[in-house]
């Protein structure tokens, strides 16, 4: 996760973590960022399934054959 920090640059972040927010702020900065973490976890869930359901097959609705009436072979034509 934080590949790009290494020892000396950790031990500096902890420790300015430690000033900003102090030793008794700390485990409840941590329980209201897995409370935050839980949250947005619901959230992609709920996403995930209301996109299921919007992918649903579209009800197909027939609708009656077009019928088409010719004249009958022997009529006679009419020019118009």
């Amino acid at each position: 996760m934080f590949s790009f920090l290494e020892g000396p640059e950790l031990i500096i972040v902890v420790v300015l973590v430690l000033l900003v927010f102090g030793g008794s702020q700390l485990p409840k900065l941590a329980k209201n960022l897995g409370q935050a973490q839980n949250e947005f976890k619901k959230g992609l869930d709920a996403g995930k399934d209301k996109s299921d359901a919007s992918t649903a097959p579209p009800v197909v609705v027939q609708q009656p054959p077009v019928v088409v009436v010719q004249p009958p072979a022997d009529a006679p034509k009419t020019d118009s």
